[in-house]
């Protein structure tokens, strides 16, 4: 598995349409947003096939990870742990970021955990499902 910077939005989305839309059942406007322009994007490939995305934001000191997919054929693989890797060794190369944070499904809070990050705050609704903040300090 290959995971990259890459400017392939379309397959992000793609990526970002069959697991939250088709398989969890997130609104397209839930989904889709005016974020991505302004985003780094990491797509991971295995055999050269698009198989899991995330998306990276950073605002001051603070960036965040957000829309981690992985298809399904590929999840328990340890797919999603290295894109979270990959992502957080993106910001600790970032000048001045000193927090990572996402909004975990409460499912996840568990993996996010073994990571590195702590939950922070209530549980809320995002698009119907339950999540809640977690941080990774720098």
């Amino acid at each position: 598995m290959q995971i990259a910077l890459t400017d392939d939005i379309v397959t992000c989305r793609m990526l970002r349409r069959v697991v939250f839309i088709e398989e969890q059942g997130v609104s397209e406007a839930d989904e889709v947003d005016d974020l991505d322009g302004q985003a780094l994007h990491l797509l991971a490939t295995a055999a050269g096939r698009p198989v899991g995305s995330a998306r990276l934001l950073t605002d001051g000191a603070t960036s965040k990870i957000g829309r981690v997919c992985v298809l399904a054929d590929l999840r328990g693989t340890g797919l999603g742990a290295a894109l979270i890797r990959a992502a957080v060794d993106q910001f600790r190369q970032t000048p001045g970021i000193t927090r990572v944070k996402l909004g975990a499904q409460t499912h996840a809070l568990g993996f996010y955990e073994k990571l590195g990050f702590a939950a922070t705050g209530p549980e809320y609704l995002d698009a119907g499902i339950l999540h809640r903040d977690m941080v990774l300090l720098l």
